[in-house]
């Protein structure tokens, strides 16, 4: 694999890492292939693949303080569903990816790879608290729908009702939404 190829570069295009010099929180990265992603490339047998870029944020995440900010229970979100007769179920795109992290603490994501050191611009797979700050944004963006029209369980959003015509008119107002807030969804 050349340096060309790395899955780092196209994140580094994409601005979503930086190169940064060497500091204390430099985590190690590994690259594993994935299936059914975004990102595909040809293998050494000319099959197509994508990439994962897994970062062991170890150090990171014992010197962070938990974020005791509750997690929904998919058994809660069921049972507000189960009554409802119209869904539709969308996906968030790189959820975690969506989020960015504040200049002065991105240098504690710093990551090492065979060609460089970076940093990300926006919040990782891999970090204690990211689930937990995810959730409080999506509440967030969608607090005045939250219960009435959708619900939200980690990176997928159901948008709910009794009738057909309401399920596209709810449809309408959470992509509204995301719309206004620049939120990416899977498609």
């Amino acid at each position: 694999m050349t340096k060309s190829d790395h899955p780092g570069c196209s994140q580094e295009r994409n601005r979503i890492i930086y190169p940064i010099l060497d500091n204390q929180w430099v985590s190690l990265i590994q690259v594993v292939p994935k299936k059914f992603e975004m990102t595909v490339m040809k293998n050494w047998h000319d099959e197509l693949n994508s990439w994962r870029v897994c970062i062991n944020y170890w150090k990171l995440n014992q010197a962070a303080g938990k974020d005791h900010f509750p997690l929904r229970f998919i058994d809660q979100v069921l049972e507000r569903l189960a009554k409802k007769s119209h869904y539709y179920f969308l996906d968030g795109f790189s959820v975690y990816m969506q989020i960015h992290i504040t200049l002065v603490d991105q240098h504690k994501t710093t990551l090492t790879c065979p060609f460089s050191t970076f940093a990300y611009t926006q919040m990782s797979f891999g970090l204690c608290n990211a689930p937990s700050m995810f959730e409080r944004c999506m509440i967030s963006i969608f607090a005045d729908l939250l219960k009435d029209c959708i619900e939200v369980f980690m990176d997928d959003f159901i948008v709910y009702v009794e009738s057909f015509e309401a399920c596209l008119e709810n449809l309408s107002r959470v992509l509204t939404r995301c719309i206004e807030t620049n939120l990416v969804l899977n498609f």
